[in-house]
């Protein structure tokens, strides 16, 4: 049974379409990922599906339910994150907890949020005392104070420092061994490749593509490419005559050879390199990645 189903999601500002025709689906126990440039709607679609926008069209069902028809037992059974949290400066995490655990007809056990997300040393501090990476700690318990059975979370690691990354991307797996539904937007692309059961890739408005990230990369246009360090330089058009070489262009010291038999490329770049008495420094074979398909589907959007 599907845990969220968008169908044909409409959202427009004034003369602006910016949400247009949305339809997927989420199982449930996957993390799903949204992606899409700076601008594609996929905020726009989060708050349609959790209520903080009315959709201008297309129908969303949570958990079963019909979002429209029942939105106060959709928000007992969801809980969200959002791109940035604001609290009073001097709440603590724990009063936070117990006032936004009153607002649920359940609620699950402060202590031990506080333990999963390593607040306890903090949980009587002020909010307006705590790091980056404490604060979203803070947000995430929150979102959990009700034990939800789907979570969204808006572009959860952005601004964080990689440790704070790395342990948020940890509680987010192990959100889907508790089977957990997760949903969520972000810009980082080896976040979604890392985390992602399956994504979709959202351009203009409109989802460009959907399923797991190696079924999308699999079917990517570009090439995987070889990238090299020689002891001299050699110019860029020496390469193309080489084995499997669709193009070649300059790349820090070295090159970078798109090909589409990188075993063939590199037997003959050794050659090449044996004949003009050239060594080579480092290699590297680098498959095409999920940011290479989305670049195809979204044109380079920013």
């Amino acid at each position: 049974m599907s845990q969220l189903v968008v169908r044909d999601l409409v959202k427009r500002y004034g003369p602006v379409e910016a949400v247009r025709g949305v339809s997927f689906e989420v199982a449930r126990g996957e993390i799903f990922g949204l992606l899409g440039p700076n601008g594609a709607g996929k905020t726009s679609i989060l708050e349609c599906i959790i209520g903080l926008r009315q959709p201008d069209g297309g129908s969303l069902r949570i958990c079963g339910l019909d979002s429209a028809a029942e939105p106060e037992k959709v928000k007992q059974r969801i809980g969200a994150v959002l791109q940035s949290t604001a609290l009073q400066d001097k709440i603590t995490p724990r009063e936070a907890m117990q006032l936004f655990g009153s607002f649920y007809e359940k609620h699950a056990d402060y202590e031990k949020l506080l333990e999963r997300f390593s607040l306890r040393g903090k949980a009587d501090a002020t909010f307006d005392s705590l790091s980056d990476g404490q604060r979203q700690r803070v947000a995430l318990a929150l979102a959990f104070v009700h034990s939800p059975e789907l979570v969204f979370l808006d572009e959860p690691t952005a601004g964080l420092d990689p440790q704070s990354r790395r342990e948020l991307h940890q509680a987010i797996r192990q959100m889907r061994e508790e089977g957990r539904t997760v949903f969520l937007t972000t810009h980082y692309i080896e976040e979604a490749q890392l985390l992602c059961d399956r994504v979709a890739i959202l351009s203009h408005g409109r989802i460009a593509a959907i399923g797991k990230p190696a079924e999308l990369i699999a079917n990517a246009k570009a090439l995987p490419r070889v990238s090299l360090r020689t002891a001299r330089p050699v110019e860029m058009r020496t390469f193309l005559g080489l084995a499997g070489v669709a193009g070649a262009e300059a790349w820090g010291e070295g090159a970078r050879l798109k090909t589409a038999e990188p075993g063939r490329t590199v037997i003959a770049l050794a050659r090449l390199l044996e004949s003009l008495d050239n060594e080579l420094l480092d290699l590297q074979i680098e498959k095409p990645s999920l940011e290479d398909v989305f670049i195809e589907l979204t044109g380079g959007q920013t």
